[in-house]
């Protein structure tokens, strides 16, 4: 899935260049032989990575040893995903912080909403603001056919003059468990599946379209001055609570113990959408399933959906649709995706 997105990162940077290049002859930039004007000022696009603790080191290793897939090693930088304390739930106890060992408390990652933080604390922010970044786009890695940069989404958030915005997809069917995007107090959110009742779940248009049916990917637009100036002052008060079944330190028997049967306490954790109410003008867009979005979240096994088999054939049956388009005639269409 890396080297996925950072091909195309890769492929996007040298496309950019080309467009570039060609500007710069139409206003005969270089016309006297001298191109270091026009070399020092080709885009970059810079690929920024959220890891978490567990996966940094074993993250940052993989990019090396792959030479970052092409990219100039300047271009790609690496943070880490903020823990937080997890929190008693059990009676007498409540709130109060749980040691998993006598000397260590209980940690656990604060939520894919954690970013904003992250990219303060690690100097991500300070980074764009040097690089002169207006447009930021945010996406998960599990999506095997994400456009990173997508010039699309990013130029019609722009040409919106949105702060903020979110590519979704119609979902499938009513009982799709994403969360969708809706409308409340005026405000823009994302409502979760499990907090829609039966008859909003199912309600329609008078095209037979699901009203409540622009499903949530985690593929967003922000713009710089919208992180800095409205988020970051605003990321303390966005946190859920979330139940777990959470390790801790019996101090009678002496050991840690992880809890089998029902949750005893619970860990803070935001979402990275919980951002959209702060937004003053959110964009929309809605895409095509089958052209961006291949999530791979299970791993192989018969009968399961969001597989690496099943997000490898989209992929393949994408470039086949290409190909097609392109006037090729393909020999052996049937077979799978490595046998064409």
């Amino acid at each position: 899935l890396f080297q996925l997105m950072s091909e195309r990162i890769l492929k996007l940077c040298n496309l950019s260049h080309t467009y570039a290049d060609k500007f710069a002859k139409s206003k005969n930039v270089g016309s006297n032989g001298d191109l270091s004007a026009l070399s020092s000022d080709l885009p970059t696009i810079p690929f920024y990575i959220m890891t978490s603790p567990m996966n940094d080191a074993e993250t940052r290793e993989y990019f090396k040893q792959s030479n970052y897939f092409g990219l100039d090693s300047k271009d790609v930088s690496f943070f880490v995903q903020g823990v937080l304390p997890c929190l008693s739930d059990e009676n007498g106890n409540h709130g109060k912080i749980i040691l998993e060992t006598p000397s260590r408390v209980s940690m656990a990652p604060d939520g894919n909403g954690g970013i904003y933080a992250a990219m303060e604390k690690h100097g991500v922010v300070d980074d764009m603001k040097r690089r002169n970044i207006k447009y930021i786009h945010v996406f998960s890695i599990d999506n095997a056919l994400v456009k990173p940069a997508d010039p699309v989404f990013i130029g019609y958030c722009a040409n919106k003059n949105a702060d903020c915005g979110n590519k979704v997809l119609w979902k499938i069917d009513p009982n799709e468990k994403v969360g969708v995007m809706a409308e409340k107090d005026g405000k823009t959110c994302i409502v979760e599946y499990s907090d829609l009742d039966a008859n909003l779940c199912n309600a329609v248009d008078k095209n037979g379209r699901l009203i409540f049916g622009a499903a949530n990917i985690c593929n967003h637009f922000f713009t710089l001055d919208f992180l800095t100036n409205t988020i970051l002052p605003s990321i303390g008060t966005l946190y859920h609570i979330a139940r777990k079944k959470i390790s801790y330190w019996d101090k009678k028997r002496g050991k840690t113990i992880t809890p089998t049967e029902k949750s005893n306490g619970f860990k803070l954790e935001s979402f990275i959408f919980d951002v959209f109410p702060l937004s003053q003008r959110m964009a929309l867009l809605d895409i095509c399933r089958d052209e961006e979005f291949a999530p791979v979240k299970n791993a192989p096994e018969l009968g399961k959906t969001d597989t690496p088999e099943i997000a490898r054939n989209m992929i393949s049956d994408l470039a086949k649709k290409w190909a097609r388009d392109a006037g090729v005639q393909l020999v052996n269409d049937n077979k799978d995706c490595g046998s064409i």
